[in-house]
């Protein structure tokens, strides 16, 4: 797998780099590179009790991500998914410990904690005032003696970092560090597993399948379940953690690594529906593992002092903040956009003309978006086949006896249900048609008007290598009976794929070679389209 890196040795010193480039000089690093990789905040004066955290790379933000004013003071870094050397981390101490002394916050990972360990005792002996605190957040193997510090080691950089800055001492920062370990609760799920660096990538997630509570560094997890939708993968989540909270619960939701913002948001909320979480932490990638494709949610039961710390403001752009899940405030639609009801009327032929075409639309929903994927963006099947759904649907509330009223009916009903340039389009082909319809002019009129009408707005002609390609021709044969208008509409559509510069739509960004040899999705589902109309005629 292509992976956005130099050489492998160089990577977590050149993304140090980029990291401290883009604080502004709110950051820096000791000189000690490549062995001893320790960012600092910049400011720092030593009056304060100093956090030092960190671990191997590979999750980033975590950790130089949260070092600034209310967080981290320092991080340590090891290599991709190693533990710093025990040099390192007393680097990191001696750095930013003054006599109010360093609190260590470490995950429960051997090497993590044998490391900074040693680095404390050593610490210490050259007279620095040092504690140690260890987050066994992992709830995903309940009878593991060690369990695994993950993402909810978050809530104690923040809690604690926000004492801290209020000038606390080290034996209240330390307390309350162990107070919210105590409560936090963490698991994750993925769907796939994450790619280190220089190595095959392990396949061992099956299609169909999660696997929940695997760790941070792609440990296996507990156990692979069976997957189908965002909302049953955090149902599981939350039936694991829910016996670890009671009342004013916040929640961690973390990106693990290649989880979209569109996924993110969906998972959410799925927890908010929950109602188990009265306050969230993001959705955001906070404590990821590589390009891992999953999340974790992380839980603590806090209270209005730990609230308060964990909504106290910082600098890092990568905390997202403090949140309360409030029930969304849906307002009406301004006046004017509501659109006109039209007076329902039946027509048995006309409904099932409607219900076999969309029904075609339906069926054609892959190939038309596999067609689309050779020339845009793969959803013109998705697109047509959602409106024809909807459509169907609404049958009921349709004008169907009457076209004067249906035309616009239909244009209303598919500018709302299929969205982007396809549904504007056929709402100006549709009311442009009724507009044309109600002044009396003939179906085949009022089709070649909206066709007139959608030329005029989107520019789009003959030739353009549009939908426009098979409409045209099939509207001028429609005199002849639909099923020349349908001969027609095929000769178009099949004509487009010898068209290799497009004029019009998005296939006018694509490659000439992208376009070669395959007809444009839009003129496909018209004849499609016509096709279907034509046989329905005959039956």
């Amino acid at each position: 797998m292509a992976q956005f890196i130099n050489a492998k040795e160089d990577l977590v010193t050149e993304a140090i780099d980029g990291v401290l480039a883009a604080s502004g000089g709110a950051l820096s690093r000791l000189d000690g590179y490549p062995h001893i990789k320790v960012v600092f905040r910049t400011e720092w004066d030593k009056s304060r009790v100093a956090l030092v955290s960190g671990g191997g790379s590979g999750h980033e933000p975590a950790h130089a991500g949260f070092v600034g004013k209310g967080m981290l003071t320092a991080a340590v870094c090891g290599e991709v998914f190693a533990s710093p050397s025990v040099e390192a981390v007393l680097a990191g101490i001696l750095a930013v410990t003054g006599e109010a002394g360093c609190l260590l916050i470490v995950k429960n990972y051997t090497g993590d904690r044998l490391n900074f360990g040693l680095a404390a005792e050593r610490a210490r002996a050259l007279g620095r005032k040092v504690e140690m605190v260890v987050v066994d957040d992992d709830v995903a193997l309940p009878h593991l003696p060690q369990p695994r510090g993950v993402a909810g080691t978050l809530f104690v950089h923040k809690i604690a970092g926000a004492l801290a800055e209020e000038g606390a001492d080290l034996q209240r920062v330390t307390e309350a560090a162990r107070s919210v370990i105590g409560k936090v609760a963490s698991i994750g799920m993925s769907l796939d597993t994450c790619t280190i660096p220089g190595s095959k990538k392990e396949e061992r997630i099956g299609a169909g399948k999660a696997e929940l509570g695997l760790g941070i560094h792609g440990e296996p997890g507990v156990e692979q379940v069976d997957f189908s939708t965002a909302m049953g993968a955090m149902t599981t989540v939350v039936d694991k953690l829910r016996d670890h909270v009671g009342g004013n619960t916040v929640a961690i939701v973390n990106n693990l690594g290649s989880t979209t913002p569109l996924e993110m948001s969906v998972l959410t909320h799925g927890l908010t529906a929950s109602g188990m979480v009265q306050h969230l932490v993001g959705p955001a990638p906070m404590m990821t593992s590589l390009d891992m494709h999953g999340f974790s949610v992380s839980v603590m039961e806090a209270t209005a002092e730990e609230y308060a710390a964990l909504a106290a403001p910082v600098a890092m752009p990568a905390w997202p903040g403090l949140m309360q899940v409030v029930e969304p405030p849906v307002v009406g639609l301004p006046d004017g956009l509501t659109p006109i009801e039209p007076i329902p009327s039946q027509n048995d032929r006309t409904r099932a003309i409607i219900e076999n075409v969309a029904d075609l639309l339906i069926s054609a929903e892959g190939s038309l978006n596999e067609l689309d994927a050779k020339s845009g963006d793969g959803d013109t099947g998705s697109t047509l086949a959602t409106a024809a759904r909807a459509l169907k649907g609404n049958l009921d509330k349709m004008p169907l006896a009457d076209l004067t009223q249906l035309f616009p009916a239909l244009g209303d009903a598919l500018s709302q249900t299929m969205g982007g340039s396809s549904g504007v389009i056929l709402a100006i082909y549709f009311n442009a048609a009724g507009d044309a319809c109600a002044n009396g002019a003939s179906v085949h009129k009022a089709l070649v008007a909206g066709l007139n009408r959608v030329s005029q707005v989107g520019g789009a002609g003959v030739g353009d290598r549009t939908m426009v390609d098979a409409l045209a021709p099939a509207l001028e044969a429609l005199p002849d009976g639909i099923a020349a208008a349908a001969q027609a509409a095929r000769i178009g559509a099949d004509s487009t794929a010898s068209i290799h510069r497009a004029k019009a739509g998005r296939a006018a960004y694509v490659p000439e070679e992208n376009l070669k040899g395959h007809n444009d999705p839009g003129a496909e589902a018209v004849a499609l389209l016509f096709d279907a109309l034509a046989k329905e005629m005959e039956s």
